[in-house]
């Protein structure tokens, strides 16, 4: 388990509708990156119908502001999956359909 953040981070770039890329690094259990996927919520994968409206949903919400990241559940791939949190709701409030 190890330690909890939960800090602040301004969203860089957004890569998919569950996916973005955060700034400044995020470190947790002696790992670091600027990936993160938020928990909650599996988005369509790039080969998936609903991919880019997806991505361009979350872009619209955090692309640019800052998030939340709270409650680390594992790395894979070199991202960190985790709760993610915008204007006080958890990212997954915002995508019901998925």
């Amino acid at each position: 388990t190890g330690e909890r953040l939960a800090m602040k981070f301004t969203v860089k770039e957004v890569i998919s509708g569950d996916k973005f890329i955060v700034s400044p690094l995020w470190e947790w259990q002696a790992h670091e990156g600027d990936i993160v996927e938020a928990n909650g919520y599996f988005a369509p994968r790039i080969s998936e119908p609903g991919y880019e409206e997806a991505r361009k949903k979350l872009e619209g919400l955090i692309l640019l502001k800052e998030v939340e990241l709270t409650n680390q559940i594992k790395i894979t791939n070199g991202r960190l999956l985790c709760d993610v949190f915008w204007g006080g709701r958890n990212l997954a409030n915002f995508f019901p359909e998925y």
